[in-house]
């Protein structure tokens, strides 16, 4: 059945507006939990679900998952608005672990994981060329409740009027994050103390580390008491240290024919002063020095292969670029900047959508260089899991780069690592990738698929992430008895 966007939200039908600030359902679990008093800091829109809403759109069936999209007014800040949605798991256990998604960029909207990834909807054309809304079968809120967030500030429909709650460094975005979490737990007391888990991709391999140990070490003080239980955290084609994944565009370029063996040489004898000024970096921690240490290394490492292999998409080298992002996105501009359905999802401010906000890019690029593998190790020391997975046809923040770092990791389980061999990975008896695990640490190769794992492939992305925060081990969901798991028990 074709459904219209603002008719699968079913705005009229299901929201209660009141004043304050605050629209909310008479079906809210919060209010029925005695929780979840409306404050000004926090607005919530409830929406409709796709799959039953054109047949029972006066439905109040609590037992159906809640999703809703909001914003959350930082206190640390001066007026900053943090925009995000939250899908509750598809059956609307009261256990569901939560998920919380960050899109990298850095400034681009993780509302591009909501519609092409791994949230609940898909965007397209009927046979009237009208824009609609699917449910997709394999979003991972069939795993857990989805939180996406638009962060750093002022990314997709986050907002500040004053510049400076503009965010330039992890330590900025790790703090945002942890006040915009800590008070939607307050607000939502029934996801309180649920297994968390802190995912992402691209240069969310900056965001999930920080963002991750801000979490660990606030509950690891006591001041989240009652209110977290951190698990672990995942990664997906992320930039997580660039001093060594720089040094890997050579060599993977040349292992798929992006340029020469000439090139792959002279991009070789450039990698020792890419890595060294990536270092200095990290040491000193200089905006300027920073600054340069990334724009040589794109230059000297990056680069070339743009030039051997002129309009190859960086986020899967077996395809062409095409648009913006070497993907046609364009569906999401002109739907989410339609002022009906920017009413239906509460926007304010009348906000212009873009996948991606390059003031946000700008303001990041001194942070760039930065590392953020040093704080995983203390987590995997307290029991925390680690999933580092990556497909196999990106270039921008390829597999052999990840590897790399993740084979070079210094924690306790090293020599077991060390030790440890790749597994097949089937989903439905057909491969998928492949698997290193050892202790609470796995690296997951996805075969076939690019930057962008969900939207590659949508069902193995969906099940390495049900094995990831279920912590399966020997009957994984749809899988051999034979496989490795993705967690060692």
């Amino acid at each position: 059945m074709t459904r219209g966007f603002v008719a699968v939200f079913a705005f009229l039908a299901l929201v209660a507006q009141t004043s304050g600030g605050w629209t909310w359902s008479e079906s809210s679990r919060a209010a029925k939990a005695g929780g979840g008093t409306p404050t000004r800091r926090l607005s919530l829109t409830l929406l409709g679900g796709v799959a039953d809403h054109d047949q029972h759109p006066h439905d109040t069936d609590t037992t159906k998952p809640e999703r809703f999209s909001g914003y959350f007014r930082l206190d640390r800040t001066y007026a900053a608005e943090m925009f995000f949605f939250l899908f509750e798991r598809r059956d609307a256990a009261d256990d569901a672990p939560v998920v919380l998604w960050m899109t990298g960029g850095p400034g681009c909207s993780s509302e591009l994981a909501v519609f092409y990834e791994n949230g609940p909807y898909a965007l397209r054309r009927d046979e009237n060329r009208e824009i609609v809304v699917d449910e997709t079968e394999f979003g991972w809120d069939r795993a857990a409740t989805m939180i996406f967030v638009d962060q750093p500030i002022n990314t997709g429909f986050s907002f500040s009027e004053n510049d400076s709650d503009r965010c330039y460094d992890e330590a900025c975005v790790a703090k945002d994050m942890e006040d915009f979490f800590v008070a939607l737990l307050r607000e939502r007391p029934e996801l309180q103390n649920r297994p968390l888990f802190i995912t992402g991709e691209s240069y969310a391999g900056h965001y999930v580390p920080a963002v991750a140990y801000q979490l660990f070490q606030s509950a690891s003080d006591g001041l989240l008491k009652g209110l977290i239980d951190f698990r672990g955290l995942a990664i997906g084609n992320g930039l997580t240290v660039p001093s060594i994944q720089y040094g890997a565009y050579p060599v993977f370029a040349r292992q798929h024919d992006l340029i020469s063996e000439e090139t792959k040489d002279q991009m070789l004898s450039m990698a020792p002063l890419c890595q060294y000024s990536l270092e200095a970096c990290d040491e000193y921690d200089l905006s300027l020095e920073c600054y340069l240490a990334v724009m040589f290394c794109q230059t000297t490492m990056f680069s070339p292969i743009l030039f051997e292999s002129p309009g190859v998409n960086v986020y899967d080298y077996t395809k062409q670029c095409e648009g913006d992002l070497c993907y046609d996105f364009s569906l999401a501009d002109e739907y989410l900047n339609r002022p009906d359905v920017q009413r239906a999802l509460g926007v304010k401010n009348n906000k212009a959508w873009e996948q991606c906000d390059m003031s946000v890019h700008e303001d990041m690029m001194s942070d760039w260089g930065h590392r953020f593998d040093n704080a995983i190790p203390e987590m995997l020391e307290a029991g925390k899991r680690v999933l580092i997975y990556a497909g196999d046809q990106d270039i921008i923040c390829n597999e052999l780069g990840n590897r790399w770092w993740v084979d070079a990791l210094e924690w306790s389980g090293r020599t077991e690592w060390d030790r440890a061999q790749d597994e097949p990975w089937e989903v439905d008896g057909e491969h998928a990738g492949t698997i290193k695990t050892a202790g609470g640490l796995s690296f997951v190769s996805v075969a076939g698929a690019g930057h962008m794992v969900p939207m590659d492939k949508p069902k193995q992305g969906l099940d390495m992430i049900t094995r990831f925060i279920t912590h399966e081990k020997n009957k994984p969901r749809e899988m051999p008895t034979r496989n490795t798991p993705f967690i060692e028990q």
